[in-house]
Formats: structure tokens, sequence, C-alpha cells
């Protein structure tokens, strides 16, 4: 047997689950048709953040990667919604979820993906059970009862004991597996940026809500001298296409509207990048000897910090399926135990995610109307405001 762990798919997710499985002493092999882009400004960079809520942090921490990662992470203490569903685009209500609330530690710690995958790479280098193969792909599964066999694009046979496949919404090895998924489109696009800023953000993640979904601003360190946040701005698709093609002026004009000035005028800090909104879940979570995890099982739009969340949250149930009994490592039982564990919960977060994008998206005023004193209402019940805020972090219920 070459390896115990397959894994398809080098972006975070893959990289992540390397980094897990390989600190546990499982022998990986992690290959990526794309060599990973890791400097901030070159073609191709990820310029989305990931915000590690608490139960991820520990995951991470437990994997060797969090003493690379926090030096550089950004904590977020705050979670700040904002209304700004009025006739005119001014907040109306602004209410703060305060981790203190709940927890002595931050919500979570935010960081620029292509960082994320800088720190993952150098991290893996030093792992001598983990072998990352950058430019290479998975070309064909072919699965039995007691082991998959894996045909990589430059011609190798890998013979593993399951294959993991974390590679995206349009995942090879899960068409390869033949497990089927439902999509929901919703006609959005989502813009992801860097800006600067005079205000400070004080560790304060805030989300604006007029219509065609979220303006999320979240923190960032520094850059050059100015406080900087990384933003997330969901519109419907063809005003997200126009918005991104706008001359930086007026783009900026744009944006400072949307942003309703919180930070003061807003600064763009790097290109704008563009990606379509979906909601996917797998049928299954695995197949012979293929587990899913991350978005090839799983995709929601980026509100409440859910989706890599929900991935490192497939890894764990992973790991302990794994050292539990290690010498059944991907047999039929494992893989139904991994299913029944994480389908129910991924199902309930992404019908939860749903609803509160098609509400982000609503553009006539009384539902805008109705969605503010939802907002209301749920702030002012404490037990409920932080009941909330539990399941947020990755509470079940």
């Amino acid at each position: 047997m070459d390896a115990d762990f397959l894994i398809s798919g080098g972006g975070v997710a893959g990289l992540a689950a390397a980094a897990i499985f390989g600190r546990a002493g499982f022998r990986v092999i992690c290959v990526d048709p794309a060599p990973p882009v890791t400097e901030r400004d070159a073609d191709g960079s990820d310029l989305r953040t990931t915000a590690f809520l608490q139960p991820a942090q520990a995951l991470l921490e437990e994997a060797g990667l969090w003493a690379r990662l926090a030096p550089q992470a950004e904590p977020l203490q705050v979670m700040r919604i904002v209304d700004a569903g009025g006739e005119v685009a001014e907040p109306r209500i602004v209410k703060e979820f305060d981790a203190g609330d709940i927890s002595e530690k931050p919500f979570g710690w935010n960081l620029p993906n292509w960082l994320l995958r800088r720190e993952m790479v150098a991290h893996l280098e030093g792992l001598e059970s983990v072998e990352f193969r950058p430019g290479t792909g998975v070309a064909s599964v072919f699965t039995r009862e007691a082991e998959a066999r894996v045909g990589l694009s430059d011609g190798a046979r890998v013979r593993c004991r399951l294959v993991i496949a974390a590679d995206g919404r349009n995942s090879p090895v899960r068409e390869a597996a033949g497990v089927p998924v439902k999509t929901t489109r919703y006609g959005q696009k989502a813009l992801a940026f860097a800006v600067t800023h005079p205000i400070p953000h004080g560790n304060v993640s805030t989300e604006i809500h007029r219509s065609g979904g979220p303006f999320t601003l979240v923190p960032l360190p520094d850059y050059e001298g100015r406080p900087s946040s990384a933003i997330v701005w969901m519109e419907d698709g063809p005003e997200a296409v126009r918005l991104k093609d706008l001359p930086e002026a007026e783009f900026e004009a744009a944006m400072n509207e949307r942003s309703c000035l919180m930070f003061g005028p807003l600064k763009l800090a790097s290109r704008r990048t563009i990606w379509p909104i979906i909601s996917q879940v797998a049928e299954r979570m695995s197949a012979e000897r293929v587990a899913l995890v991350a978005e090839a099982a799983h995709v929601v739009p980026p509100i409440g910090a859910q989706g890599l969340n929900m991935s490192l949250g497939d890894m764990r149930v992973l790991l302990e399926l794994a050292q539990a009994a290690p010498e059944r490592l991907g047999d039929r039982e494992m893989l139904d135990a991994y299913h029944r564990r994480r389908h129910p919960e991924v199902r309930l977060r992404v019908t939860g995610i749903d609803m509160l994008n098609r509400a982000s998206m609503v553009h006539a005023q009384p539902l805008r109307d109705a969605r503010a004193m939802g907002l209301k209402a749920i702030y002012s019940l404490a037990p409920v405001r932080k009941t909330l805020m539990q399941i947020g972090l990755g509470a079940r219920g």
C-alpha cells in the first residue's frame, strides 16, 4: 500500500487535511493539478479570507499548524450586524454580538486564503509522513472493498486505503464515485477584495444588509500602515459583474455608499475577484473507499464564516474514526459512521444559511422592514442571542 490517505485537492481544505492526518501518523499523499498561488498580488491568488472559529482553531492547533498561523491572524471579537434596508442607504439598526458573552476567547481568527496556502505548504514540507505533489491531479479512481487505486495525471498509480475528495464544488473524485449533488443557484455573485480605511476595525466583523446580499468587512492586519479589512460583497449577478468592471474611482464611490462609511472612506487595496454563489449538498458524504469533505460535500454562501469551519468539522470526525480503529480505515463501517455523523448537521447548516441568504437578498421594502424587525427581536432576547452565537461557533443543537 503506497499510502493510508490520498487527498485530491491542494486548496486550504486539502492542505489542512494533509496536515491533520499526517500529524496523526498516517501516510498521506496530497495532489492538486494546479500549483498553489501563495503571493497576495499574483495572478490567480485567492483574495478571500477564512475565519477559523474556535473548534476549527483547536483542530489546527492539534495538527501543529496554528503556531505558524497565529502571528498573522486577526482576532474576531465582535460580529456586528447592520440593517441598512431603509429608503436610503444608511444604518437604521446596528446590533453587536460579542464573543465575551459566551467565551473567554474571540469567535475566531481571520486569515487571507493565499497566506494560508503559503503557510500550509511550508508546514507540510516538515512532515515526513506527508507527500505534496502540486501540478498533479487525479485522472481515475478504481475502488474495491479492500483498497482504492488512483491513477494520477502524471501516469503514476497510487494504492491507498481511503481517498479524500477535497477537490471543490465540481469534484472529479465525487463524480468518479457516482455521488449525486443537489445544487441551488441564487443568481448572485460575490466580489472579494481588500481595502484600507481611516477608522480601525477594532477586531469587529461587520455585515451590512440592504439588498442583493450582505456586504461584509472582515478584519485584516494593517496594510501599508493603514487599518485594513477584507470585503465580500454579494450582489445580483449582473450588478456584481457591472461593479467589478467599473473604473477604480467609480467602484470606490459605489462601495463607500454600500459600506455606509462605517469605517470612513474605503480605499481599494487589491484587485477585484468574483465568483458565483450557490448552495450544494452531496447526497452522501461517502462512497466505497471515498470520503467527501469541504466543497466536494457541501457549498454554502459566505455568511457567518461557516464554509471552511464545516469542512474542518468533516475532518475532525474522520480523524476521530480513524484513530478509534486504524485497522478499519476506509472500510464500509467507518464511512457509514462518517456519513451518519456529518450529513444531518451539514444539511441543517446549509438550510439555515440558505434562509439567511434569501433574507439578505430581498429588494421589496416591506420584506426589508420585516428582516430588520427580526434582527431586533432576536437580539433583544439574551438567551436566544447566546444560543445563536453558540450554534454559529459549531455547537450542536
